[in-house]
């Protein structure tokens, strides 16, 4: 196995400033690509810190990818970094100097003098192109450890990774073949509830099954090396069936992408009308290209179930849509659902469980619930279940 690394760079990561989105998605790449990141760092905008890192990990990791610490200012110091923990100077890389002044008279800018120090790179480092931003990045090898350096702008290290870094790594080395994962998510049990129910599964040699709680949801992971496929597809019907009607979508597709293509199968629009929920649903189906009529946030109105039926009901003829989804406001835990259809609407009243969490996570588990909701309807089931952390009181259907 290759042993693969990643340092972040930066006090802003260090200090929690801003949420590592590139190390999450860096880990999930190469992971599909069968590269798992063995290791991963964080250090500050400290020259001594950084060398001595870099130092450190080059006897021990056979990849380090360095995120951040490329750009013009002058607490940018990666390149000085790889150069001093090389023992070696920077040069200015004529060839992309040239580049950055085409980038900036291209957009009708003159580059500063501070950019200048964006095309230094250590003297033994292979250029890495940056086809979408001024930081070229590089790579140097320090004992036995290939460093890929690489600036912090997602958009410009996703591309850089995808297009210049990835290829390189395919070249060096004879990389295994990705693991095979199999995935599935569930709404409304518990983890400990799911893990409890699957103890008894025999795994083969180097098959994990994992658990990821993302509040509102469950993502059950069977993860296991290319060779046990058959194996871990003979297991597969007993996970499915221990997550039973919790189970609400498989795969890394996401339920409004999924309810988003079974509406166009169908032929259904949709419109929303929200007041608890604050637009969260029109956001995530939105998000996933639904095809959404319309949408609305109202203010709380404490409606009886018949009162919300009526509503969805005129607010899907008034849209001329396929469906209608209305979720209400909070009242004493409770809130109504309505799910208006061709055949009539169905309406739910659920209390919450409990009132241990925030407003914000409620929000979450409500929009679920209504996304569930249409979930179960478009696949021909009852729009009424119980969800863990809400309770269904009452339900009515009108026609």
């Amino acid at each position: 196995m290759i042993n693969v690394e990643m340092l972040s760079t930066g006090d802003e990561v260090l200090h929690g400033q801003i949420v590592d989105t590139n190390a999450a998605w860096l880990a999930d790449l190469f992971f599909t690509e069968g590269l798992p990141l063995t290791r991963r760092n964080t250090v500050g905008d400290s020259l001594n810190d950084l060398v001595a890192i870099l130092r450190e990990r080059s006897e021990h990791a056979d990849v380090l990818i360095v995120n951040g610490g490329l750009g013009p200012t002058s607490d940018d110091l990666s390149a000085l970094a790889a150069a001093t923990a090389a023992g070696e100077a920077l040069v200015l890389h004529e060839a992309w100097l040239s580049h950055m002044e085409r980038f900036f008279t291209e957009r009708g800018r003159v580059m500063a003098p501070s950019n200048r120090k964006q095309a230094e790179i250590p003297a033994s480092a292979e250029l890495i192109d940056n086809p979408v931003g001024t930081a070229c990045g590089f790579a140097v090898k320090l004992n036995r450890c290939l460093m890929f350096f690489t600036p912090g702008v997602p958009s410009e290290f996703k591309v850089m990774v995808q297009q210049e870094i990835l290829p390189r790594l395919r070249e060096r080395f004879t990389l295994p073949s990705p693991p095979i994962c199999l995935r599935l998510t569930t709404f409304g049990r518990s983890e400990s509830d799911l893990a409890q129910s699957l103890d008894h599964l025999q795994l083969p040699e180097g098959v994990v099954m994992g658990y990821r709680s993302s509040m509102p949801i469950i993502e059950l992971k069977l993860t296991g090396p290319a060779e046990q496929r058959e194996a871990m597809e003979a297991l597969w019907p007993e996970v499915q069936r221990v997550a039973g009607e919790s189970l609400i979508f498989e795969g890394t597709q996401g339920l409004p992408a999924l309810l988003a293509e079974k509406m166009r199968e169908q032929q259904l629009s949709l419109t929303v009308s929200e007041q608890f929920t604050s637009g969260l649903l029109a956001l995530q189906l939105s998000r996933a290209s639904a095809p959404l009529l319309a949408s609305e946030v109202l203010p709380f109105q404490a409606d009886t179930l018949e009162q919300t039926a009526r509503w969805a009901a005129e607010l899907r003829n008034r849209h001329l849509a396929g469906l209608a989804l209305s979720v209400g406001g909070l009242d004493e835990e409770h809130i109504n659902f309505a799910l208006a259809t061709p055949q009539g609407t169905h309406a739910l009243r659920i209390k919450f469980s409990t009132g241990r969490h925030g407003i914000a996570v409620r929000q979450e588990v409500c929009a679920m619930m209504a996304l569930n909701m249409l979930r179960r309807w478009l696949s021909g089931k009852d729009v009424a279940s119980d969800h863990g952390w809400v309770s269904v009181v009452d339900s009515l259907f009108v026609a």
